[in-house]
């Protein structure tokens, strides 16, 4: 990540923590004003919320730090353990706000003020919509991970602070009972399926998951359009943060001297910048016909694409 896309995204991450502020103080009143348990369940969204970019905002800074000694891969993975500590976060808080509704149903009480309580939530949906813009601005700019999952979970805030709007309404104009506490339960469930989604994404990361088989075959397609690559073996990828990295081995003519097979290794390297630019590549030279026995028998041995020999015509 470089130093100015590190700057734009920590500004976001700044944003979502001066949002997630002010609407947690403004939900604990509503909260306390009303009763709501659908507003203490947002209430407790947006505290995880200000913690959540509290946590962003550290990942993005650590994960834009260039590479030192003891880390020469970068601090990339930052990001997925902050998104980790996440998770813990909001599994605690769904579990708290369930049990809270499920103890309410069985002695329902009406809320009070159920204007103010909307009026809280209306207030909510607008301070989470400029926020949102905000943020899909600096993801077009930097393609950052990090902010884009926050994106994600404030988008899950609309449709929160949609549902206490209901609770309410249901529970105190059309003396629906049971709303309240039914539309929590439902809060606790939508955070908890959040917390499932953050969390295989982070494990996908600390454990080095292949990109999608699409990225892999477009990245190939790129690298084959040298028309004296013989072929790719050996082929592996992962993700770090918002920082990619491609390793693989490519064969040239047998024939061909050191010098001129180092530059058509430049040019395919070229090539791959140009269409993958946050990607870094390690590229192993082999001369045709050699193939390095792996040391693990899950490596893929020869990951050339069908259509590469009719392509170049080899």
């Amino acid at each position: 990540m470089t130093r100015a896309n590190g700057r734009l995204t920590s500004r976001a991450a700044l944003a979502s923590v001066a949002v997630a502020s002010a609407l947690m103080v403004l939900k604990a009143f509503a909260a306390w004003h009303t009763g709501s348990v659908a507003m203490l369940g947002s209430l407790a969204d947006s505290g995880l919320d200000l913690l959540a970019s509290l946590v962003t905002l550290y990942g993005v800074r650590l994960a834009a730090t260039p590479a030192d000694d003891d880390h020469r891969f970068g601090h990339g993975k930052a990001e997925a353990l902050a998104a980790l500590f996440q998770v813990a976060l909001i599994t605690a808080s769904a579990a708290g706000i369930g049990w809270r509704a499920v103890v309410s149903l069985n002695g329902v009480q009406a809320t009070d003020d159920a204007g103010f309580g909307i009026a809280v939530s209306v207030v909510a949906i607008v301070a989470t919509f400029g926020l949102l813009a905000y943020q899909r601005r600096i993801i077009a700019q930097t393609g950052s991970v990090a902010i884009r999952a926050d994106n994600v979970h404030y988008q899950s805030d609309l449709l929160l602070n949609l549902s206490v709007i209901g609770a309410l309404v249901l529970d105190q104009y059309f003396r629906v009972k049971g709303a309240d506490p039914l539309f929590g339960i439902a809060i606790a469930l939508w955070l908890a399926w959040g917390a499932f989604q953050a969390s295989s994404q982070a494990i996908d990361q600390l454990m080095d998951r292949e990109w999608p088989e699409a990225e892999r075959d477009a990245f190939l397609e790129v690298a084959a359009r040298h028309p004296e690559l013989r072929g790719i073996h050996d082929f592996r990828t992962r993700r770090s943060g918002s920082h990619d990295f491609a390793q693989f081995h490519m064969c040239v003519a047998r024939d061909m001297t050191v010098a001129d097979a180092h530059d058509v290794m430049d040019a395919v390297e070229d090539r791959i910048r140009a269409a993958f630019p946050k990607v870094e590549i390690l590229i192993h030279l082999d001369p045709e016909g050699h193939i390095d026995e792996p040391d693990n028998p899950l490596v893929e041995a020869d990951v050339t694409p069908p259509w590469f020999g009719k392509r170049l015509g080899v």
